[in-house]
């Protein structure tokens, strides 16, 4: 069973960030820079939300609102669902189902030290499979021995 310490092995561990005083501006301009759809909110080292471009799409864009003079803690989202390192691939599945959202921090005594997206997810799922295929292939080349 493939754990999110595993992910984060293969992935890095980079986590960009933003403040809660940032214009959306400014942290649209890093995530656009960064190639990714979330940053997590720190205050200091402490994480207080997560701003995606969901969050821009619904609060600011559809809402008439002007990015540069909008800051990031009024859009953001908190309280922020987190995993640990030791969850497995199954528990972030269904987290992100349940909660429905495509971004999960990962914190180890509270502090945030990667954060998983759904395409991470669906990449370790399709590894897993393809591991077990090979294996099953094998198995039934081998006469099952």
């Amino acid at each position: 069973m493939t754990l999110v310490r595993q992910i984060l092995q293969k992935k890095g561990r980079q986590v960009y960030s933003t403040t809660p005083e940032t214009s959306v501006s400014e942290a649209l301009q890093l995530m656009a820079e960064k190639n990714i759809g979330a940053l997590v909110v720190l205050d200091g080292d402490r994480l207080v939300g997560i701003i995606s471009e969901r969050d821009y799409a619904r609060k600011v864009f559809l809402l008439n609102r002007t990015p540069a003079d909008t800051p990031v803690k009024d859009i953001m989202t908190s309280p922020v669902y987190c995993i640990g390192p030791d969850f497995t691939l199954e528990q972030c599945m269904a987290t992100m189902t349940d909660k429905r959202i495509r971004h999960l921090p990962v914190l180890e005594n509270d502090k945030v030290i990667g954060v998983i997206s759904i395409g991470d997810v669906v990449k370790a799922v399709i590894s897993d499979k393809q591991f077990m295929i090979e294996q099953l292939e094998n198995y039934i080349v081998s006469g099952g021995q």
